[in-house]
């Protein structure tokens, strides 16, 4: 889901308000929570994004789908209400999740590979990473079979392409020249 100016402004001000309350990790929870059930579950995404169900039936809803939630979290529900803005509400918890580790000094390495990590090659993976970012790292692991092999590691604005594919590319330009 692309991310909108929207959903960056009401991420930036939960944030804001979460630390003045103290709950940001909290309220980091919950909208990693929120995020995945919303991918996870079309039908409730289909319910959120349809223009024809009431506003107060999705803030009802809602509030009854994340009962656990913190007040906040239940506050940007209400302010969604008010606003009827209730279809952006998966990218605002995306948004919030990468403002809240830029603010905690965490970056997100996006590996993609061929197959599934295991826990040895993405123990290999995180030291690499070491030697390039002295930020606390997470991986987030992407499979993607079209590039055969190898790996693609992206950090911010950096890519590193080690992928079979990528090689493949490359020796092709090089012969055909």
């Amino acid at each position: 889901m692309a991310s909108t100016r929207a959903a960056i402004r009401y991420a930036k001000a939960i944030l804001d308000l979460a630390n003045s309350k103290g709950v940001a990790e909290v309220v980091n929870n919950d909208m990693k929570s929120i995020a995945s059930t919303i991918d996870i579950n079309a039908e409730l995404s289909i319910f959120i994004q349809s223009p024809t169900i009431k506003v107060e039936i999705k803030e009802s809803t809602l509030l009854e789908v994340f009962a656990d939630v913190n007040v906040v979290t239940k506050g940007l529900f209400h302010l969604l209400f008010e606003n009827k803005r209730f279809e952006i509400l998966e990218a605002i918890a995306l948004e919030y999740n990468k403002l809240f580790d830029e603010s905690i000094g965490v970056e997100v390495a996006k590996v993609t590979t061929a197959i599934p990590m295991d826990a040895a090659l993405e123990a290999k993976v995180l030291a690499k990473i070491a030697t390039l970012s002295d930020k606390k790292i997470t991986i987030e692991n992407n499979v993607d079979a079209s590039i055969i092999g190898g790996f693609i590691l992206r950090i911010g604005d950096k890519q590193y392409n080690a992928s079979v594919a990528n090689r493949l590319q490359v020796l092709k330009r090089e012969l055909s020249n």
